[in-house]
């Protein structure tokens, strides 16, 4: 069997030992953001990322010898296991080709050629492959039986041809040869299906389309598989061959592989019987088997790049920059019902709402102006988060308004992305936090505080309903949910939490805890009052030692009796500080943010058996900058006055967006019309790229300049090119792309998705 630990130090570039140590914690339940920070030593400095690949391609491997033994057991009990076969079976590190070496043997129905074998036709079979001098139809007069319905030598022949035909599509190194043509050869065609062409129109792209299957993008492979489940789209493997485009179960070069490995002659006796024994088994058989395959494994590798890119997206969004603790005023604007105003303190605490009626039909403006001010200066308001949706350009306005005819309040207004909110506003954790509030002021609240802290607040919300993903209902949940999952967990370890204010939702992602212990930690709070010291933790019921050791160090306790408890610090760690403060000797409030002391420092002189030089260093880096928060600065973007719906965009307008979204085809970002643009990967800088990611990030603020409005398909093109966006004068449109029918035409084949590429080979191993 596989020596996973040496082939996982192999994958990842580390050493054996270190993976041993590694899956050794992994399986006594400690989680990735607690070994990434404070086990480095013990696994030669793998973050996060590395952790998570380990852990994927521990359990893929596991999984995998799992199902080795299974398959050497049945081989056996069927004596057919030789020598070969048990070394080929042992040594794979691919499902595919487990499955490929074990097909031969694998329990079946009862076919067609079993029912031949049955017959007694496997001997006519056998000569007949090894000694094609023979002459079919007189071979096969000699295994005519009426007692098995082999009534003529044609009834023998047809015997033989299924046994055959059943050989040649078992046969796992003709699977493999055939699989990687195809890979490399094999095209994706989507066609409409007739009649289907009007309400279908939403996939007029792929109305008749051909990509090359080891480059199809992800967007396009699961906008064609959407357009299939739909029934507007019909999806085939074809290929080229002799200028002529088929599909792939007529391929005769496919043929021609199955002709040569078994060694098929061209002038013997029989000859054309066994190549159509061929042709069939190409057909019938081995096309159908690798045409799901393939089709499946683009799907697998479509879903891949598609998580990747949802899971980038929400890392970004929840790692955007915090507004901070300032009281804030939420707006989720609306026109008949009102905008609805909820208040909360710089904690995030929920202290007022109300609703004001500033837009039609009501047009109460005054009242709704007077109102906020009113609002405002009761409650110290410093800040006003205006939801994204249905009339958000004219709350922006009155807010503006608000702002510029009471200056004393000093007002800052922002819009945010309001997605989720309504569904957390529903949800059993809103439910639980407001009892009493209906659901149009949770959604308020969720306004305000994610202004605050984006992070504590998205949390709250179901990943998928955020909307940061692309086809996110189209691809596999369970792979979906798992990663988004990591990724939320990765993000709320990386900046920490506050225990003393902090939901139970948020805690729930602390490294080492769970819903049932974050609401145990929330109630004793509420009873006993707030956390003076993180050792204190251990009295919350069933918070043991495993579970203190997992979450000490994710947990902040403000001004309490330790200053290292508002630090990174682990306490495990804390009789280190002990060490530094002594050989200073200065106390360990003139050691914080010392950052002069802290380098004059020599990491050696406190390296020993349980702290290593990486552990040494962070917690020097920490105590110079304690508490700091891995989130960027601050900032907003301002959305042009007068420009508030798609019918106000002109051609060549130079306007200040957010970005809201990233896919492999380009950004959308947020230029306050309701509609977010698209940015095209060829209009996202002067220069080529192969990944939005590489030049923005989700949250960002860009300029961009309208190059195309289409109303009737809500549909607007921007570009971020230097080039454009300097321009401020009226210059020609740029013309709008041809539709494509393969690879991008700014695009070369092998860069054009080099991330896709990544997920399809991922894939193709059955990863």
């Amino acid at each position: 069997m596989l020596n996973i630990p040496q082939y996982l130090a192999a994958e990842l570039n580390t050493s054996e030992k270190n993976i041993n140590a590694t899956i050794q914690m992994l399986d006594d339940g400690a989680t990735v953001p607690f070994i990434a920070r404070y086990r480095k030593e013990i696994t030669g400095g793998l973050d996060d990322v590395k952790l998570r690949q380990l852990e994927e391609r521990l359990n893929y491997l596991r999984e995998l010898e799992d199902r080795k033994k299974v398959v050497l057991k049945s081989m056996t009990e069927l004596e057919k296991l030789t020598p070969e076969l048990e070394n080929n079976i042992v040594n794979t590190d691919s499902k595919t080709e487990l499955e490929d070496l074990y097909r031969p043997f694998m329990p079946k129905r009862r076919t067609k050629a079993q029912i031949a074998r049955e017959a007694g036709l496997e001997p006519l079979a056998i000569q007949l492959l090894e000694d094609q001098t023979l002459d079919p139809e007189a071979t096969a007069i000699q295994f005519i039986n009426a007692k098995n319905n082999i009534n003529e030598a044609s009834d023998a022949l047809e015997g033989a041809k299924q046994i055959l035909m059943e050989t040649f599509a078992d046969d796992p190194a003709l699977s493999t040869k055939l699989r990687e043509y195809l890979w490399e050869n094999a095209q994706v065609q989507s066609k409409v299906i007739e009649g289907k062409e009007e309400v279908g129109s939403k996939f007029t792209d792929y109305f008749d389309m051909v990509e090359p299957v080891r480059s199809i993008p992800s967007h396009r492979a699961l906008a064609i598989y959407r357009g299939r489940n739909e029934a507007i789209l019909q999806m085939n493997l074809v290929i080229e061959e002799e200028g002529e485009i088929v599909n792939i179960n007529q391929s005769t070069v496919c043929t021609n592989f199955i002709i040569k490995q078994f060694s098929l002659s061209n002038d013997q006796a029989a000859s054309q019987y066994l190549k159509e024994c061929a042709r069939w088994a190409w057909r019938v058989k081995l096309s159908t088997r690798l045409d799901t395959e393939i089709k499946l494994t683009i799907k697998d590798a479509a879903d891949l790049e598609a998580i990747n890119v949802f899971s980038t997206n929400l890392h970004d969004l929840l790692m955007a920059a915090p507004a901070g603790p300032r009281t804030t005023m939420g707006l989720d604007p609306g026109f008949r019902s009102g905008v609805k105003v909820a208040i909360v303190d710089n904690t995030g605490k929920y202290i007022a709402n109300d609703v004001i009626y500033p837009h039609q039909p009501q047009n109460q403006y005054a009242q709704a102006m007077q109102k906020l001010a009113v609002l405002a200066k009761q409650y110290n308001v410093e800040l006003i988060s205006i939801g994204n949706g249905t009339a958000s350009r004219e709350t922006e306005r009155l807010a503006a308004e608000l702002i510029a005819k009471h200056p004393e309040l000093r007002l800052q207004k922002i819009v945010v992305s309001e997605a989720g909110a309504s569904v957390y506003s529903a949800s059993e954790t809103a439910g639980q936090e407001f009892p009493d509030l209906d659901v149009t002021v949770r959604g308020a609240i969720s306004i305000a505080r994610r202004l605050q802290d984006p992070l504590a607040e998205l949390v709250k919300i179901e990943p998928k309903a955020i909307g940061v993903g692309q086809y996110q209902h189209d691809v596999n949940q369970s792979k979906l949910g798992k990663k988004l999952g990591s990724v939320v967990e990765n993000c709320v370890n990386a900046v920490g939490v506050d225990v003393n204010t902090a939901s139970a939702a948020l805690l729930s992602f602390i490294s080492g805890l769970n819903k049932t212990l974050a609401s145990n930690i929330v109630k004793f709070r509420d009873e006993n009052g707030k956390f003076s010291q993180r050792k204190d933790l251990k009295k919350v019921p069933r918070l043991g030692e495993k579970a203190f050791e997992q979450c000490a160090g994710f947990l902040r306790i403000m001004d309490g009796k330790n200053p290292l408890d508002a630090s990174t610090v682990h306490p495990e760690a804390y009789p280190l500080v002990e060490q530094i403060v002594s050989r200073t000797e200065k106390e360990i409030k003139q050691i914080i943010g010392n950052a002069v002391l802290l380098k004059n420092l020599k990491i050696e002189d406190y390296v020993d058996e349980k702290f290593g030089r990486p552990t040494v260093q962070d917690i020097l880096n920490e105590l110079e900058k304690p508490g700091r928060d891995p989130r960027p600065e601050f900032k907003t973007a301002q959305f042009k006055e007068g420009v508030e719906t798609m019918a106000h965009l002109e051609p060549n307008m130079i306007l200040e967006g957010v970005v809201t979204n990233i896919t492999n085809f380009g950004a959308f970002v947020d230029i306050g019309v309701h509609q977010d643009g698209l940015v095209h990967i060829s209009a996202i800088a002067d220069k080529f790229v192969d990944n939005p990611r590489s030049v923005v990030k989700a949250g960002d603020i860009v300029k961009v300049k309208v190059l195309e409005v289409d109303i009737a398909r809500k549909r607007i093109s921007l570009s971020m090119r230097l080039a454009d966006t300097a321009a401020t004068k009226t210059t020609p449109m740029s013309k709008k792309p041809e539709k494509r029918k393969s690879q991008p035409a700014n695009t070369p084949p092998v860069a054009a998705n080099s991330a896709f590429a990544l997920a399809f080979n991922k894939a193709k191993e059955g990863a």
